[in-house]
Parts: C-alpha cells; sequence; structure tokens
C-alpha cells in the first residue's frame, strides 16, 4: 500500500475528521480504443462490445459497495460504463473538468509516423516537466489539472458524500492522480492504467491514501 501526503503530518485531529472514499476507474473499451483511433474531450464514442462486457464485470463485483454518487464525465463513454450502478438509483453527476485532454488536431484520426513523431515529442516535454506544453489545437496538462480542480473541489464539498465513484479518461486519470496526491505533473506516467482499471483512495481529512492501483482482479475473476 502506497501512502502520500498532501497537508503534511498526520495529526490527532486526523482520527475525528470525516473520511472519504474515492473509486476512480478508467473507462470501457471503446471501437476508437481498438482502432488506435485518437479520441479526446471532442471526440464523443460509445463502448463496443467489449467495453459493455467491461462495464458489467465491473459492476458485478463491485455492486455490493455502498456508493453516495457516482461521478462522470460528461462523455457519454463514462456514463455507459457506470450506468447500471445509476440505474440502480445511485445519484450522477456529470463534471466537464473530468474530460478527456483534447488532443487537438490528433482527434478522430488513427496516427501516422508524423502524427506519433510529434505526440512522442510533446508528451517527452511533459516528462521534462514542461507541462503547458500541447498539441496544436489542444490542451496542456496545466490546462486539464485546472478544470479538474474545479471539479475535485465540487467533489470534496459534498461530507456527507463518504464514498464516491469516479469514471472518466486514461490521459485525465493520470493527471488527476497528480494532483490528488500532489505529485509534479511529469510523474503522470507513473499511473497506469487499463479499460475499467480501478484507483482506490481514502481521503482522512487531511491527505490521500492511494490503496488499490489500477486493480483489474474485476476481469479475470
Amino acid at each position: 500500500m502506497w501512502l502520500y501526503t498532501n497537508f503534511g503530518p498526520v495529526t490527532k485531529i486526523d482520527t475525528i475528521l470525516k473520511t472519504k472514499k474515492i473509486y476512480l476507474i478508467r473507462h470501457g473499451q471503446t471501437r476508437f480504443n481498438q482502432l488506435g483511433i485518437v479520441q479526446g474531450r471532442g471526440v464523443d464514442t460509445s463502448l463496443n462490445e467489449v467495453g459493455r462486457k467491461q462495464a458489467d464485470m465491473f459492476y458485478s463485483h463491485y455492486q455490493s459497495v455502498l456508493f453516495n454518487k457516482v461521478y462522470t464525465s460528461s462523455l457519454r463513454r463514462t456514463t455507459e460504463t457506470v450506468s447500471k450502478f445509476i440505474s440502480n438509483g445511485i445519484e450522477h453527476a456529470a463534471l466537464d473538468g473530468l474530460d478527456e485532454i483534447h488532443w487537438g488536431n490528433k482527434e478522430g484520426k488513427r496516427f501516422d509516423a508524423q502524427d506519433h513523431l510529434e505526440y512522442l515529442e510533446v508528451t517527452n516535454q511533459w516528462s521534462m516537466g514542461n507541462t503547458r506544453v500541447q498539441i496544436a489545437g489542444g490542451e496542456s496538462p496545466e490546462d486539464v489539472r485546472t478544470r479538474q480542480q474545479e471539479s475535485l473541489d465540487q467533489i470534496m464539498s459534498n461530507s456527507h458524500e463518504q464514498t464516491v465513484l469516479i469514471c472518466m479518461h486514461g490521459r485525465a486519470l493520470r493527471i488527476f492522480m497528480c494532483l490528488l496526491l500532489n505529485y509534479p505533473l511529469k510523474h503522470m506516467n507513473l499511473f497506469p492504467h487499463q479499460n475499467t482499471g480501478l484507483y482506490r483512495l481514502t481521503h482522512t481529512g487531511r491527505y490521500f491514501r492511494l490503496d488499490k492501483v489500477n486493480c483489474i482482479y474485476h476481469l479475470t475473476s
């Protein structure tokens, strides 16, 4: 189990502050995932057959968790992934701050050699700490973190919601993990992701504790 703090050392007051559990997953597979076509904030695709099966398997494994609320991005592939939880009456909010990064002029196309080179140049810049760099017409990681902070503030302000499920996107999830754990964005690639892979975190009142990392047990059991 990994342990990280956002707000300094733990004190005795932590034991009386209310906790919040966050179950954070990436959406299920889409046809564009399967075909290797870029889909970011500007591409609103649905789950394919594999993705629907992944969503069903996640639901079967976690349906007994008493979620107070389900949060998704504004894109349909996230809502479809957690639709069974929503259909069972769990309150749902779609926050556009949780949308995938916008990949600019690369969205909706399969990378050729030149596209792949441009992508690597940009992501290598991110790894060196130049996280304001963006694909032409798209967003930078700093842009995404700014809108994610607004969504996180909204989620955390609802203190009565002690257990929440959040469904979002691959690159956005990596950025969000850096936000939650107070990591520099250049380290976002430390956080692997797969379709419906689960990160579980506990907020103690002062910091986020990371309990599970990209767990896909539900896909193998």
